[in-house]
């Protein structure tokens, strides 16, 4: 026997998950660019062993701000969610991964959480309550 939850349910946890998770892009965003600053974030980079602490810091904090505002809001979440996750991936592989599971001790928990929240949404997309889904239900056609 298989139960269907009921669309506008699935639509609320998309909205929350979307919501959630691009907030928490957004603040690391917005850390890197305007807290802590572009030449902070780009030292903080070098010090853990980033390649190219430069770009890598430019990449995460464009991407992570304006990615956490796509999802927030539910527009191009595809392009939003493939551009997280190889953040994420990055962070994965040249930071975190060496230090074990617990972010208290520099590990990858976190970025694991956060890359695999972006390639979920990515995957089943926006829902209905979001830019993406309204513009679809004005146009007729696909919601999400």
């Amino acid at each position: 026997m298989s139960r269907q939850i009921p669309p506008p349910v699935v639509d609320g946890v998309l909205l929350f998950a979307r919501v959630a998770v691009g907030i928490i892009f957004f603040a690391h965003g917005w850390n890197h660019l305007f807290t802590t600053g572009i030449e902070g974030t780009q030292h903080e980079f070098k010090s853990l062993g980033a390649p190219a602490p430069s770009f890598s810091a430019w990449y995460a904090g464009i991407v992570e701000l304006i990615g956490g505002v796509l999802l927030i809001v539910g527009v191009l979440i595809p392009l939003a969610a493939v551009l997280l996750f190889l953040d994420m991936a990055g962070a994965f592989f040249f930071v975190h991964w060496r230090k074990g599971i617990y972010v208290s001790n520099g590990g990858y928990e976190l970025v694991l959480a956060l890359g695999a929240a972006a390639l979920a949404l990515g995957a089943v997309g926006p829902g209905r309550y979001s830019i993406a889904g309204l513009l679809g239900h004005l146009r007729g056609g696909r919601r999400g």
